[in-house]
């Protein structure tokens, strides 16, 4: 089932006379569960024409780096071949995606495109909307609830958006069936590609040579593919069943020990849209389990209200004046000039060279692998804001490092997981010097939950590894 509301028309041109239409895939990155894919499907069937699917891999993306890119093209040499076997032609172009959808727009029906939320895709959809003479639709497929049906403002905080998620679930939590494409274009040329001066990007998919494609690429690579995480549609199927099968029952009891692993790992994989939270949540809801609620809760009510609050924030990477509650930028703006026993600069967080073993472990993961263990994360922000001479440098500092280093950067629920170290959606404690009343954590606290000092060795095992390599 497609709902209606998550469809939305982003100009009011009629649909031209025209042989194709075309899905522009971005955000969507998968095959599977994309509501943008199947009404795309559907359109063409209805309006007799063939349907062509094509990625714009932008090689100007802000803070993208070979890390970033290898991921997600890893992912879109599986979605060429999975677009095969259903008959639908899958190309990729390098460039800008304004320019280059604008121009497969003259020779287009109509556009079908899947939903973002950040500042620079939404600028690109806005702009594109404007200057072409064909419909541009939008679909969301990468949230349960739609974000405006979910709630027409910035939420506080979870407590005050659950009710109002819970109250639609029913109605979004349904299966998306796959539907057969009328009239195959597999075999179909983009009879523009000359139009677009564009080299043809797919043919690396079908030699399987990433690693040329990305040496030609002009982007960022001095930060390194991870040898941890693989991209694609089918890495995050296995990572969703494994969890199912092996970590679920104890999710809510273990997900707070990085010593031992029992997270899900979806959360690279839901960034690049390589895997839909609506399956997620179906399959997770399939078999009662003890964890499921407050997995669900994560997958859910979490990850929306990070959404809602770059939705509805258009500082979300920007000002702590401006997306932090009043108590919250108050109380740190009052201890701002309080005195800190250690100070370090960006260079010195950036080689986890602090006095702390701890949050060193918890750099160098996020340095090695993609990922940092999500409790970790807070006390690595958390004592960003200690050590650092002002609340706005140490939140700028902290997006800085988890933009460049993680598969999960530069996403919502990441600008949200940060915001929440500095007081977002999150309430006053008791008040102490340099945090104010935000929460407070410490060493101590880590060893009382876990044991902090394992979590240092296997970080230890995993730098030897990697330096070994």
């Amino acid at each position: 089932m497609i709902q209606k509301e998550r469809i939305k028309p982003l100009n009011d041109e009629q649909v031209q006379n025209k042989e194709q239409i075309f899905y522009w895939m971005q955000a969507s990155q998968r095959v599977n569960y994309n509501h943008a894919l199947e009404f795309a499907i559907e359109r063409a069937n209805k309006l007799n024409k063939s349907l062509s699917v094509f990625f714009v891999l932008n090689t100007d993306f802000p803070e993208a780096n070979l890390r970033h890119y290898q991921f997600m093209l890893e992912g879109l040499k599986e979605i060429r071949e999975k677009l095969e076997k259903r008959n639908i032609k899958f190309k990729v172009f390098l460039g800008d995606p304004e320019d280059i959808v604008t121009k497969i727009a003259e020779n287009s029906a109509l556009i079908i495109t899947d939903r973002d939320y950040l500042k620079t895709t939404k600028k690109w959809r806005k702009n594109i909307a404007e200057n072409i003479n064909c419909p541009l639709v939008q679909v969301e497929s990468n949230l349960i609830v739609p974000v405006e049906e979910a709630s027409p403002k910035e939420e506080y905080a979870a407590y005050t958006i659950r009710k109002k998620i819970n109250k639609k679930l029913d109605y979004y939590l349904e299966e998306l069936e796959k539907r057969q494409i009328k009239h195959p274009s597999v075999n179909k040329e983009f009879n523009f590609s000359n139009k677009l001066e564009n080299e043809n990007i797919t043919k690396y998919f079908k030699n399987n040579n990433l690693a040329e494609l990305t040496q030609k690429l002009d982007i960022d690579k001095s930060i390194k593919p991870v040898s941890h995480y693989k991209g694609g549609e089918e890495q995050a199927k296995n990572y969703l069943y494994d969890f199912i099968t092996n970590k679920l029952d104890k999710y809510h009891e273990l997900s707070n020990d990085p010593t031992k692993d029992y997270l899900s790992h979806l959360s690279p994989y839901l960034h690049f849209g390589q895997i839909s939270p609506l399956l997620v949540a179906l399959e997770i809801k399939e078999k009662y389990s003890p964890g499921q609620e407050e997995f669900l809760d994560q997958l859910i009510i979490r990850r929306e209200l990070s959404f809602n609050f770059v939705y509805y924030n258009k500082d979300y990477d920007q000002s702590l004046k401006s997306i932090l509650p009043d108590w919250a930028y108050t109380t740190l703006e009052e201890h701002k000039n309080d005195l800190r026993e250690y100070i370090y600069s960006q260079e010195e967080f950036e080689k986890a060279a602090t006095h702390d073993k701890y949050w060193n472990a918890a750099q160098k993961e996020m340095k090695i692998t993609g990922k940092m263990h999500g409790y970790m994360r807070m006390y690595w922000a958390k004592k960003i804001l200690e050590w650092t001479p002002s609340p706005q440098d140490a939140f700028e500092i902290s997006l800085y490092l988890n933009n460049k280093y993680s598969l999960d950067g530069r996403d919502p629920n990441s600008y949200a997981g940060i915001a929440w170290c500095f007081g977002k959606h999150d309430r006053a404690w008791k008040e102490r010097k340099v945090f104010g009343k935000t929460r407070y954590m410490n060493a101590n606290g880590l060893n009382r939950k876990f044991a902090a000092d394992l979590y240092v060795q296997q970080i230890e095992q995993l730098t030897e590894k990697k330096n070994s390599n």
